[in-house]
This record gives structure tokens, C-alpha cells and sequence, in this order.
């Protein structure tokens, strides 16, 4: 099993830092959150609280993952990266491939493309998209990212998308993995269509153990049982040695993890003890993982 860090909501002056001492402990990869702006109010719920609020405000920090990504990836030589998950519903396909193809370039195929439809209807409507219909339109864009990304001369003639044969240069170094979020069946079913693997927000054990078992389930349907398939966790109640081996009993590949909340660390703390606590998780729980 691989760990994975969260730099949600960190302050951004810090993140080449974290990214650094993270990659020095052992860490596999670093996990990018996506925010596209915070409005005053919004016109659905949360989907993964329990009263549907959002547990950041206005002045929370949110960098643009593909910027950070390659700023982080300035500074390191191993680490991977991938967005936990970036939301499509807002975005065009064509020119998030662009984006994408540069940073993968730049980090020397250190990363990796975590997707999500997206909650907020303002964040559809403000940056031009409808929200109506947006599950289709996401699986159509999906479609048109692996197609450009893959490489080659390529055209597409959609519902939503539509462009006559085009080239983006460089093609990645390697494939860019696609990691789909969501715990809706109609999302485990766009994992298990379309990607490399699933990445969850907070879930308990339980729950997290029934989603691994349902997409396990639509893999064999599509014949793709044996291929393989990452789970991203981000689990609420199992921590520690035998809490991460229980997860990897389950299925759970990589675990994402914030180090310094277990030391009860905020995340608008001094950078210092964050990196004495990413050292720490380290120490104590990757280099003993395997033992």
C-alpha cells in the first residue's frame, strides 16, 4: 500500500515545502484539491457532510492543482501528483487537456488526473457550463481527454464536444492515469468504465469496505477484474499500524493523509511542526508498514 499527502487547504507559500519533506519520509504522492472560487451562498448541499455545509469559508486557500503541480514538482525528483479530485463539469476538456499534457510533460510524468463532476451549481453556470445534464457531459469530456492525451492526430464528434483532427504536442512522457471521485453508483460506474482507479472523499471503514466490494463488482462486469485498479482512501475512523492494514485488507492501495492533524496541528499552523509531523508519520508508519 502506498501513502498519499493531502495538501488541502494548507497555506501556498508552504506546499513546495510539504511537497519536499514529504517526498524525503517515503510519501508515494501528493494529493491537489480543487476549489474553483468560494460564493456567498450555494444553491445545493455539501454531498459529504453530514448537514451539507462546507467546512472552509471565504478565506480558506485553494491553489489551481495543475499550477501547484508543477510548481511542487519543481522541487522534487519522485513524488507523483494527482488532483483529488478536479471538477469537469466546469471545465473544457480540450483545454484542460492542454494544461494537463503540460504538466505531465514538466514533472516528467509524475502525474496523475483525479476528476469529479462537481457539487456547486454556481461553479457550473458561473464559468459558462450548464449544470443541467452535466453527468453525460462529464463522461463525454472524459472521453476527449484520454483521446487527446493519448496522443496523435485526433478528432471527436459529440453531443457536447465537437473538433476536427488536432495534435497536442508533447504527448506525456507516460500515460496519464485517470482517477474518478464519487460515491454515487452512477459515479463507481464512470470508474469502472473509464479509469484507473477511484479515489473517495471521507468515508468510514464500512462504507469504504462496501464501495470497494460494489466496484470490484463492476470491474468483472466489464471484463476488467484482473486489470489493475487503484482505491484511494481518505478513511475517518482507521488510523495508525494495524488501522492502515486493515484498510489494505479491504482493498484500499493508497491512503490519503494529513500527518499533523493526529498532532492536533490546524492547518493555518507555522510550516515547521507540519514537517516535523510528515517525518514523524514516516518513521512510524511507512518505514514499518511492510514489517
Amino acid at each position: 500500500m502506498k501513502f498519499t499527502l493531502s495538501v488541502a487547504m494548507n497555506p501556498l507559500e508552504q506546499l513546495t515545502g510539504l511537497a519536499r519533506v514529504a517526498e524525503e519520509a517515503g510519501f508515494a504522492s501528493i494529493a491537489l484539491p480543487d476549489s474553483l472560487f468560494y460564493s456567498e451562498t450555494v444553491s445545493a448541499d455539501y454531498p459529504y457532510t453530514p448537514d451539507g455545509s462546507r467546512f472552509w469559508n471565504e478565506e480558506t486557500p485553494w491553489a489551481d492543482p495543475l499550477v501547484a503541480a508543477a510548481s511542487m514538482g519543481a522541487v522534487t525528483n519522485r513524488i507523483r501528483f494527482y488532483t483529488s479530485v478536479l471538477k469537469l463539469g466546469s471545465r473544457n476538456p480540450v483545454l484542460l487537456a492542454r494544461q494537463v499534457n503540460s504538466v505531465a510533460a514538466l514533472t516528467g510524468g509524475r502525474f496523475g488526473l483525479g476528476l469529479g463532476v462537481g457539487w456547486s451549481p454556481e461553479e457550473f453556470e458561473w464559468c459558462g457550463a450548464p449544470y443541467a445534464r452535466r453527468g453525460k457531459r462529464v463522461d463525454e469530456a472524459i472521453d476527449v481527454l484520454r483521446l487527446i492525451l493519448d496522443g496523435g492526430m485526433v478528432e471527436y464528434h459529440g453531443e457536447f464536444f465537437d473538433f476536427d483532427k488536432l495534435r497536442m504536442s508533447p504527448t506525456p512522457p507516460s500515460r496519464v492515469p485517470f482517477y474518478i471521485g464519487g460515491h454515487t453508483d452512477v459515479a463507481l460506474r464512470r470508474a469502472a468504465r473509464a479509469a484507473d482507479g477511484w479515489s473517495s472523499a471521507m468515508m468510514k471503514f464500512d462504507d469504504l469496505r462496501d464501495t470497494i466490494a460494489r466496484l470490484r463488482e463492476l470491474l468483472a462486469e466489464r471484463g476488467r477484474a484482473d486489470e489493475p485498479f487503484e482505491y484511494q482512501a481518505v478513511c475517518v475512523d482507521r488510523f495508525g499500524l494495524d488501522g492502515y492494514r486493515e484498510q489494505a485488507a479491504i482493498g484500499v492501495t493508497d491512503v490519503i493523509t494529513m500527518p499533523w492533524v493526529f498532532e492536533g496541528i490546524g492547518f493555518d499552523a507555522d510550516i515547521e511542526p507540519k514537517l516535523a509531523a510528515i517525518r514523524k508519520f514516516g518513521t512510524e508508519i511507512i518505514a514499518k508498514f511492510g514489517d
